[in-house]
């Protein structure tokens, strides 16, 4: 992955937010997002309360591939199987959700939305932290999505601890949305 895409100075600060209480903002495949640990409950209720988002929703889990995430979750080979074949746009699996798997962020689903990245600046950040980060839209509840770092500190200005530059990728549709389980496309 190239270093090129984040200074030794800015992964250090993304490894140091994301090891505390941190909030950061980053382009995506299509639009700007908001990531945090999402193991530390405190990063997750600033995310969902800069959005004035609900916790009951649950929240996307990005990673840059299923090594990040298997330990948390409970998948059978056809599910991996499934979730690891490339697909032509960004996808958005939804898989099974283990009880362990803390309610902050799965909501109250059964299911667990997660996305294995293949935009290379968020790659490097989940690279960086050495696991998965939260990937939620950088726009309060009924706003539309930020489609550049000037209206993502537009909404949330101070509210957010860094903002890490870098370019949209070339998907100009949120990702797809597909279950795991039965192959069901939720939204194309």
């Amino acid at each position: 992955m190239s270093s090129n895409l984040l200074s030794a100075s800015d992964r250090a600060r993304i490894i140091a937010l994301y090891q505390s209480n941190g909030v950061f903002a980053y382009p995506t495949e299509a639009v700007w997002g908001l990531g945090c640990n999402p193991f530390n409950r405190t990063a997750v209720e600033r995310i969902l309360a800069l959005k004035k988002r609900p916790e009951d929703k649950g929240l996307i889990v990005v990673a840059a591939d299923l090594s990040q995430l298997e330990a948390h979750l409970e998948l059978t080979p056809e599910i991996i199987a499934r979730i690891t074949t490339p697909q032509s746009r960004s996808t958005t699996w939804l898989v099974p959700c283990p009880e362990s798997m803390p309610s902050w962020v799965r909501g109250t689903h059964t299911q667990l939305a997660v996305r294995f990245s293949n935009h290379p600046l968020v790659k490097l950040l989940c690279e960086s932290v050495a696991g998965p980060i939260i990937s939620t839209s950088a726009n309060p509840a009924g706003l539309s999505e930020a489609l550049s770092e000037a209206e993502t500190r537009a909404y949330f200005g101070d509210g957010v601890d860094c903002y890490v530059r870098g370019s949209l990728g070339d998907d100009p549709r949120p990702s797809q949305i597909i279950d795991s389980q039965s192959g069901a496309i939720l939204r194309s």
